[in-house]
């Protein structure tokens, strides 16, 4: 084990420990490393967290779950301050949001292998950590707010993902985005086929929008991702539904060889960097994955096919993309629009006033922009 792999601490008696870090986000270990325990307060932990310290807890689980709570409030007692513009808004917004994260992230568990806790009153997390991390042989340290996303990622593997437009649930896995937001989804469902012959989905996830078309009687689907998590995920999801007979799942960037008369694609939405896994569904540096497929597209269509972008106008609202920057790609790659369709948000956020992005929120639009070729 290398030094940038591991956490080094000392215990109560000055003796140095060495464990493997472990980060999905892919932060180095830190540096400055006290142990804790019950004995501490949360206006001390907070303070420590913000300057710098992280907690290697070794007292109560859920005493230090409550005190992982009681450090959120702190952090959100100076909420995110709105810009004079919508994209300066925005750039605050995830200013607060790092800080938050690097706060909270600081509240560190021991690990023994095989996934097991070594603290009081603590869950067994054993299946859960196996399903997001694989099997482990060695003790390791990971951040309680990370954890927590691991356990909640058991849950919705558990229990599924109900998805109106399959009258099916999904399950999402660890780092795969769920389909939340239904009104994707519903475009997909809802849209003229221009055949039932053969289609590609372009960053497949979770393998609802293959399952979807599946579903509506398209009789072969490629469904491609690079993610081995989302592979696995889309491949579990397709023999749940039934449908694996239709639909093959193919690991590529992003187009699989040969042509389909559909190609449906829904790219990460805002232009931006991801700081973890899971927000690789949502930020697209540069918005690769969207020039990607709209320069790809035209050399995939089988003649009179038809190219689905679902995308949101999130970003135009923030002042991330200009106006008129999709139809401008739209015209550089020679794509024509066919018609488009339009779906408002249902997700809660997009109510919330409390949000520094309410306006752009109750605003968005997401649209499936009907391509041709020529």
């Amino acid at each position: 084990m290398s030094d940038d792999q591991s956490i080094h601490w000392l215990d109560g008696s000055g003796r140095e420990h060495c464990a493997r870090w472990r980060s999905e986000s892919g932060g180095p270990p830190p540096k400055q490393v006290l142990v804790a325990d019950d004995r501490m307060n949360a206006d001390t932990a907070f303070r420590l967290a913000c300057e710098g310290t992280s907690l290697l807890w070794r007292g109560d689980f859920h005493n230090a779950r409550q005190l992982l709570s009681a450090m959120a409030r702190r952090a959100d007692r100076k909420p995110p301050r709105r810009g004079t513009s919508p994209q300066q808004s925005f750039h605050l917004y995830r200013q607060a949001q790092s800080r938050r994260a690097r706060i909270l992230g600081m509240l560190l568990l021991p690990v023994e292998a095989g996934h097991v806790i070594p603290l009081r009153r603590a869950p067994d997390v054993r299946l859960a950590c196996e399903q997001a991390y694989g099997p482990c042989q060695e003790p390791y340290v990971v951040s309680l707010r990370e954890l927590q996303g691991v356990l909640g990622a058991g849950e919705w593997r558990r229990k599924g993902v109900h998805v109106p437009a399959l009258g099916a649930s999904v399950v999402p896995h660890y780092g795969v985005f769920s389909p939340v937001r239904g009104e994707y989804v519903g475009l997909v469902a809802e849209a003229p086929l221009p055949s039932r012959d053969t289609a590609f989905d372009i960053g497949t996830g979770t393998g609802v929008l293959a399952a979807v078309l599946a579903r509506r009687g398209v009789r072969q689907v490629v469904a491609t991702d690079l993610d081995p998590r989302a592979l696995a995920c889309a491949r579990q999801n397709i023999d749940r539904l039934g449908v694996s007979a239709t639909v093959e799942i193919r690991q590529a960037d992003p187009f699989p060889d040969g042509r389909a008369s559909l190609i449906v694609c829904n790219p990460p939405w805002l232009p931006g960097r991801a700081r973890t896994p899971l927000e690789r569904a949502v930020y697209d540096p540069g918005s690769r994955m969207l020039h990607g497929f709209l320069d790809g597209l035209s050399a995939h269509l089988e003649p009179g096919g038809e190219g689905w972008l679902i995308i949101s106008d999130l970003a135009e609202r923030l002042g991330l993309r200009a106006p008129t920057e999709l139809t401008d790609l739209f015209t550089r790659t020679g794509l024509t629009v066919a018609g488009r369709l339009d779906a408002r948000p249902l997700h809660p956020r997009a109510h919330d006033t409390d949000d520094p992005l309410h306006d752009a929120r109750k605003a968005e639009v997401t649209s499936l922009w009907r391509l041709t070729a020529g």
